[in-house]
């Protein structure tokens, strides 16, 4: 049996985000293009050193001092490699065109998608404290198989504000992790379906969690938060 991936990458014109879900909370590196380009190369099976000379020859071209960029490819790939980042999983392409669709504080959830609401944020509340994020995600796979039909956006909007009113009864933080794990189990206990998705921006770098329906992102604050990100690792009826 293939061993499930512990480490997931998204690829994008910026650079290349990776998530190391080995660690308890998870571990999260930028690369930026040079580095990202080196990384893509290695990762798709070119031999380190044919990658390394290549750059090295690159930069040369432009002025780089040879044995300093020789030095510091090496360095990155050394550390790369130590830490088992080449062997990611990399995420498909983003889809262009995805809806932003913030929490709007005028949608008024049914009493039982409030319930689930609140069941959904204790339940990922327990995990995220009790469990390394790794089984966090398999848990949240393993729910993902319940019956169920895919959300519409005006559900994932509801759920998304249930669990919103429910975090005001919790006196701690609740960070966008908790609240999107909580929005997708409530939307499992309520017969509905959405992704839950753990990515990243690179201007700033930042580190985001949310749910998404087909084509929309969902139970974004916009006072807080740029776009886009790029998604990482989802979590849907897929896996």
């Amino acid at each position: 049996m293939t061993a499930a991936p512990v480490v997931f990458a998204a690829d994008t014109e910026d650079g290349v985000a990776l998530l190391d879900l080995r660690t308890a909370q998870g571990k999260w590196k930028f690369l930026d293009r040079v580095g990202a380009g080196l990384w893509r190369r290695i990762a798709s099976g070119t031999p380190r050193e044919h990658v390394v000379q290549s750059l090295v020859t690159y930069w040369s071209q432009r002025g780089g001092d040879p044995h300093q960029v020789y030095t510091d490819m090496e360095a990155l790939a050394d550390q790369l490699d130590a830490e088992g980042l080449f062997a990611a999983e990399l995420h498909p392409p983003a889809k262009a065109g995805a809806e932003v669709r913030f929490i709007d504080a005028e949608v008024r959830p049914r009493p039982g998608v409030r319930a689930a609401g609140h069941v959904g944020l204790g339940a990922a509340l327990v995990l995220l404290r009790c469990l390394p994020v790794r089984l966090v995600v398999r848990a949240a796979r393993l729910a993902g198989r319940l019956p169920g039909r895919a959300a519409t956006p005006e559900e994932a909007d509801a759920v998304c504000a249930a669990v919103r009113r429910a975090t005001g009864w919790w006196p701690g933080r609740a960070a966008c992790l908790e609240e999107s794990l909580a929005a997708y189990l409530a939307s499992v206990l309520t017969g509905r379906r959405v992704a839950w998705v753990l990515g990243a921006r690179f201007v700033p770098q930042g580190a985001h969690a949310w749910i998404a329906t087909a084509g929309a992102v969902h139970g974004q604050d916009p006072v807080d938060r740029v776009w886009p990100y790029w998604a990482v690792l989802t979590v849907d009826t897929s896996n």
